[in-house]
């Protein structure tokens, strides 16, 4: 991902501020049916005409999405722990100069924070009738256990995705995965490595998150995954493991997480 800028990594703008409001059920821009599951649904009608930011704060702490035209409803996930949340839309004024054009405000509150790794979110896009979603069923039909299914997801991503030098040398701006186009291409970037295994993994209600930063195995911005299994999160890098299988290079499927830096969690 050497070049790639995503919306997820941050926003440096000048934003116009407006009070916050508290969000209720009947905020139809706001959805608050997931919310029992760590997400908010966004219903806006983006004007192709104009850069149209989410942000979603908890403290300091803040994610940064970009709303794209055509697509009047997306989930994001409230991933950074139980508490307050502010969410907030906003449209491009000029330059680096955004509007806020609706905020509110809403409270999460998760038995098991697990959950929030579980959803079908913007950049994690899957469906049950969807083919990673299908596929992944397959895939883990004879498995016993989830260290099972794990395996036989991962084996095939690794042994059939290709690293896609000519896209990850690109200029991308607000790219997204594809998990159809990465499926029949047979080949992607780190980002459509992680959201594959993420996809098909949560198909299989196993919690996975899809972590951005860096990596001692690799000099660029990199994706990769941690994986909830046999109580613990354990750290899965399929981006890697392609290459070093073509290479003929010995490894394992579970990485020393200490040799990964995550600056985002999704």
């Amino acid at each position: 991902m050497r070049n790639a800028v995503f919306a997820m990594v941050g926003l440096f703008v000048l934003l116009l501020y407006a009070p916050v409001v508290q969000a209720a059920q009947s905020e139809d821009w706001l959805g608050l049916d997931q919310l029992d599951r760590g997400a908010v649904v966004i219903h806006y009608d983006v004007k192709s005409d104009v850069k149209t930011k989410l942000m979603i704060a908890k403290g300091q702490e803040k994610y940064t999405y970009t709303l794209l035209p055509g697509k009047s409803r997306d989930v994001f996930p409230l991933q950074m722990g139980n508490g307050d949340y502010t969410i907030t839309v906003l449209e491009q004024v000029s330059g680096t100069k955004y509007k806020v054009v609706q905020e509110g405000a809403v409270k999460l509150h998760l038995k098991d924070s697990n959950n929030v790794y579980l959803n079908s979110i913007q950049n994690i896009d899957w469906s049950d009738n969807e083919q990673a979603a299908q596929l992944a069923k397959k895939l883990a039909r004879s498995a016993k256990t989830d260290q099972e299914k794990v395996q036989a997801v991962y084996d095939y991503v690794i042994g059939n995705i290709r690293y896609d030098k000519v896209l990850a040398s690109r200029e991308l701006t607000d790219y997204l995965p594809d998990n159809v186009r990465t499926i029949m291409d047979l080949k992607g970037m780190c980002y459509d490595y992680a959201s594959l295994l993420a996809s098909m993994l949560r198909s299989l209600d196993i919690p996975t998150k899809l972590v951005m930063g860096t990596s001692d195995y690799v000099d660029v911005y990199h994706a990769w995954n941690e994986v909830y299994l046999n109580g613990q999160w354990i750290t899965i890098d399929t981006t890697v493991d392609a290459a070093w299988k073509t290479q003929g290079t010995s490894f394992k499927m579970i990485k020393d997480a200490s040799h990964y830096t995550a600056s985002k969690i999704y």
